[in-house]
């Protein structure tokens, strides 16, 4: 065996790993993805005030639905209750 063999052997084996890892986390990713996609159209059937304990209104539902498959439309919908407490806090600063 040649040291070009050995080489090529190698690097082979690094890269199946690093494939399969790639391929899990794919498949990883969607299947959290769809997951979360189910549990966010539950959202739909809570009341206004309900939604508005989380942190939510009934608006941000549909920006969140409208996001293709792919996205996860809890991490947008995490975003928008984030940014909207933030302000709420910088609001109630300057009035301190």
């Amino acid at each position: 065996m040649t040291a070009l063999d050995h080489a090529t052997q190698t690097m082979h084996a690094a890269i199946r790993p690093a494939a399969v890892t790639r391929v899990v986390n794919a498949v990883s990713a969607f299947f959290r993805t769809w997951k979360n996609r189910r549990e966010f159209y539950r959202l739909g059937d809570m009341s206004d005030s309900e939604l508005a304990d989380i942190g939510l209104t009934r608006a941000d539902l549909h920006v969140a639905v409208g996001l293709p498959f792919g996205i996860d439309p809890t991490v947008r919908l995490g975003a928008i209750v984030r940014a909207r407490s933030e302000s709420a806090e910088d609001m109630a600063r300057r009035i301190c």
